[in-house]
């Protein structure tokens, strides 16, 4: 058994014995609304990264066009959305 879950178990042992919890270590856990916003954010950033792609690869200026303006509109909604955390 490794050293670090040896000295776990003997810390919750003996939190488990005195009755008091451990609190737990970390940052603190992220509110439904931070965690719905970072949600969006990884599917924008996802988004970003399909269309990227696509504006390498096509060829025909109208379909250049639209994913430029779904880029566009993609990095507008994540600038908005990063804004509001700061």
């Amino acid at each position: 058994m490794a050293r670090g879950w040896e000295s776990k178990s003997v810390e919750l042992q003996q939190s488990d014995s005195l009755g008091t919890p451990i609190p737990p270590r970390g940052p603190s856990p992220a509110s439904d609304e931070e965690l719905a916003r970072e949600r969006e954010l990884d599917g924008l950033r996802s988004s970003v990264v399909r269309v990227t792609a696509d504006l390498a690869r096509a060829t025909h200026p109208r379909y250049r066009e639209q994913l430029s303006q779904a880029l566009a509109f993609l990095e507008e909604k994540i600038r908005k959305l990063t804004e509001g955390q700061h």
